[in-house]
C-alpha cells in the first residue's frame, strides 16, 4: 500500500464525515496493521501522538505532515506536552551501527535537547545535500591566508605590513563605498593564531550544526553576524578596519552556548559544563586578545588595528535570531511572531547602519586615517 492509498482509506474508511479527527482506537490499530512499511522514528512519533492526546482524536492534517516527512509546530507542540513514553530504546543504545551512523548520533546528542528530534534526525539523516557551507568558507579562509602568508613572507600580526591591507577584501571605513567589503573581511585574518581559532571553532561547532538544521539557516546565522560586526565596528568605531571572521564565528557559538544552557536538562552531550567554561574561557580570551590589539599594539603602525567589535555583535547575533533558528528545529520560521520581529529588528539596524556610513563621518567629522 502506497501513501496516496493509506490517506485515502484514513480519509473514506475512518474519517468517513470529514471531521479532521480520527479516533484513537482505530487510529492505532491503522498503524499496527497497516501495509505500508514505515521507519522507525516515524512509528515512535505515531505512538506519542496517540499516547499525548487527551480528548481521543488524532488530527488528520497532523497525521499527513508526518506520514509525508513533515513536522507541523503543532503536532510538536502535542507531543512536547503529553505524556509520552517512546516504544524503543533510546538511541544511545543503538547497536551495530557503521562508522558514519555513529558520527550522526553523536551530532543527534550534541545539538539537539530532545530524544524524539534526536531519533528523527538520525533516521531522517541523508548526505544530501553535504553540510558544504562551513567547510567550503574555512578553506577559502585558509587559501587566503596562505597566499598572503607566502606573499608577505609572514604568518602572524599580518596587518602591520602595508600590502595586507590593500587587499580590497579588507573592510577600511576609508573604503566603505565598496560595499562587497562588508562581507569579504571574513577572508582575511590578523595571523595564524586567529585563523586557527576561527576554524576550529567553525568546523567543531559550525559543521555539526549544519547537518542539523541545514546549510539555509547556518549559511544565513553566519553571514548575519558577519555583516552585523563590520556595520557594528562601522557605528562604535569608525577609525578602524576589521578583518577575520570572528562576527560569524562568534554568532554560531553564542547560538550554541544559549541553546544548551535553554536546554540544559535535556541536552546529553559529554561533560557539558566542563565544555561550556572551556568554550566561555577561550571565546573571551579572544576578545582580550583583539581589544589588546587595537589599544596597545605591540609595535608601531601607521594607523588603528582592526576593531574588537565584531566579536561582540556577531555573539549578540547568535544570541538573538541564532537561538531562535537552533530551537525551531524542522518548524518553519515564517510562521512564528518572534522571527519577525528579529529580522525587523536586522533591517531597521541594516538601514540605520547605511545611513550612518553615508552622512555620520562628515557631520562629526570623523578623520579616517587615508587608506593603504
Amino acid at each position: 500500500m502506497d501513501r496516496s492509498s493509506l490517506f485515502q482509506l484514513i480519509q473514506e474508511q475512518l474519517d468517513p464525515e470529514n471531521t479532521g479527527f480520527i479516533p484513537v482506537e482505530n487510529f492505532t490499530s491503522l498503524v499496527e496493521h497497516h501495509e505500508l512499511q514505515l521507519d522507525p522514528s516515524k512509528l515512535d512519533m505515531l505512538f506519542a501522538l496517540v499516547q499525548c492526546n487527551e480528548d481521543g482524536q488524532v488530527c488528520y492534517q497532523e497525521l499527513i505532515e508526518l506520514m509525508s516527512s513533515k513536522r507541523s509546530s503543532s503536532f510538536r507542540r502535542a507531543i512536547a506536552n503529553g505524556r509520552r513514553t517512546l516504544q524503543r530504546e533510546i538511541l544511545l543504545d543503538e547497536t551495530g551501527l557503521g562508522l558514519y551512523k555513529r558520527f550522526v548520533r553523536y551530532v543527534a546528542y550534541e545539538i539537539l535537547p530532545c530524544e524524539t528530534d534526536r531519533r528523527w534526525y538520525f533516521h531522517q539523516n541523508r548526505l544530501c545535500p553535504p553540510p558544504v557551507f562551513i567547510a567550503v568558507v574555512t578553506i577559502i579562509q585558509i587559501i587566503v591566508f596562505m597566499c598572503y602568508g607566502i606573499m608577505l613572507n609572514k604568518w602572524v600580526l599580518q596587518t602591520y605590513q602595508p600590502d595586507f591591507m590593500k587587499s580590497p577584501l579588507v573592510y577600511h571605513p576609508g573604503h566603505r563605498a565598496q560595499v562587497w567589503r562588508f562581507f569579504s573581511y571574513m577572508f582575511m585574518h590578523v595571523g595564524l593564531e586567529q585563523l586557527g581559532f576561527n576554524a576550529l571553532l567553525q568546523l567543531m561547532i559550525g559543521v555539526p550544526l549544519e547537518m542539523v538544521h541545514g546549510i539555509l539557516r547556518i549559511s544565513l546565522l553566519y553571514m548575519a553576524g558577519v555583516l552585523a560586526g563590520s556595520l557594528t565596528v562601522s557605528i562604535t568605531d569608525m577609525r578602524a578596519p576589521v578583518v577575520g571572521g570572528s562576527g560569524g564565528v562568534y554568532a554560531l557559538c553564542s547560538a550554541h552556548l544559549a541553546n544548551v544552557v535553554m536546554n540544559w536538562a535535556g541536552m546529553r552531550c559529554p561533560y557539558k559544563l566542563l565544555r561550556m567554561i572551556l568554550a566561555l574561557v577561550c571565546m573571551s580570551s579572544e576578545v582580550g586578545r583583539a581589544v589588546w590589539l587595537r589599544f596597545s599594539p605591540p609595535l608601531p603602525s601607521s594607523g588603528p588595528q582592526p576593531s574588537f567589535m565584531a566579536h561582540l555583535s556577531g555573539a549578540v547575533v547568535g544570541i538573538s535570531m541564532g537561538l531562535l533558528i537552533l530551537r525551531s528545529y524542522e518548524e518553519s520560521l515564517q510562521k512564528q511572531c518572534s522571527w519577525w520581529v528579529i529580522v525587523f529588528s536586522f533591517i531597521t539596524f541594516l538601514l540605520f547602519a547605511i545611513f550612518w556610513n553615508i552622512f555620520a563621518y562628515e557631520l562629526l567629522g570623523v578623520q579616517i586615517p587615508p587608506p593603504p
